[in-house]
């Protein structure tokens, strides 16, 4: 599976293809520019000034783990997420390899008040202005997959538009990519998406790359209060979980243990 990344980063491009038929670009532009401006939701809930905020992510499948929820409900999830203290919600889009779709995001959108990350692989500037038609108020930009020109512009429209960028990294090099480009939000992502090896090492150690001023993320592989207590002390800003909290019967409750003791929750 050592080339699943690209795999999934080609088919989104096909599936784009597609959409374009159905819907052509320049009306989905003129739809989203009719919208109100964005007000950077997402990026200002993870500003909570203290403790670690929590992107809780509503996901059916993977393609390292295969199904993750068979009775996936992800309205009814979101609102769990709520009342465990959540920051915001991620959702995945992607219909092939996560088995998730554009009708998940709204169904959370319309379920709770939270921010909403759509977590797709973006690989062309139509997926922004479709996400923001969606109701979402982040994008997810992932550095391997992409090129510096690229982010670059994809940061600029979602700036134009008042969305929020997740832009993903896994190395040193990706960081100063997403960097250069702009990023104001910058994930590590502890599994390698060629691999699917997870280390929860890899955020810690990159953390120091990412200045003061750039909110950092901790994406994957985090499972108990000890990870979110080894990533309080790097100083993290947020944490994206997915399949802990999926996998939990109460995902309120699975959110509540992961805060811990000492932990605060937003409200």
């Amino acid at each position: 599976m050592s080339d699943i990344l690209d795999t999934i980063a080609a088919n989104a491009r096909r599936r784009v293809a597609a959409r374009k038929e159905g819907i052509p670009l320049g009306e989905l532009r003129e739809r989203a520019d009719a919208l109100l401006r964005g007000d950077f939701r997402f990026e200002n809930a993870l500003k909570t000034g203290g403790d670690i905020a929590f992107i809780c992510e509503c996901k059916k499948a993977s393609p390292s783990k295969g199904l993750i929820a068979p009775d996936y409900d992800c309205a009814e999830t979101a609102k769990s997420y709520k009342r465990g203290g959540a920051a915001a919600i991620s959702v995945l889009t992607e219909p092939d390899f996560f088995q998730g779709g554009d009708a998940d995001l709204q169904a959370v959108r319309a379920a709770v008040n939270l921010p909403v990350l759509r977590k797709d692989f973006t690989v062309d500037m139509y997926q922004i202005y479709e996400s923001k038609v969606l109701g979402a108020d982040a994008v997810l930009l992932i550095c391997a997959i992409l090129d510096g020109a690229f982010l670059r512009e994809a940061l600029a429209l979602c700036d134009r538009l008042g969305l929020s960028a997740l832009v993903e990294t896994h190395t040193a090099g990706e960081i100063d990519t997403a960097l250069a480009a702009g990023a104001r939000i910058v994930g590590v992502n502890n599994r390698d998406l060629k691999t699917f090896n997870v280390d929860l090492g890899i955020c810690m150690a990159l953390r120091w790359r990412v200045p003061e001023g750039v909110l950092f993320v901790a994406e994957s592989g985090i499972t108990s209060a000890e990870d979110i207590r080894r990533l309080r002390e790097h100083r993290v800003n947020a944490a994206l979980v997915g399949e802990t909290l999926m996998r939990a019967g109460d995902p309120a409750g699975a959110l509540e243990a992961l805060r811990g003791a000492g932990g605060t929750r937003e409200d």
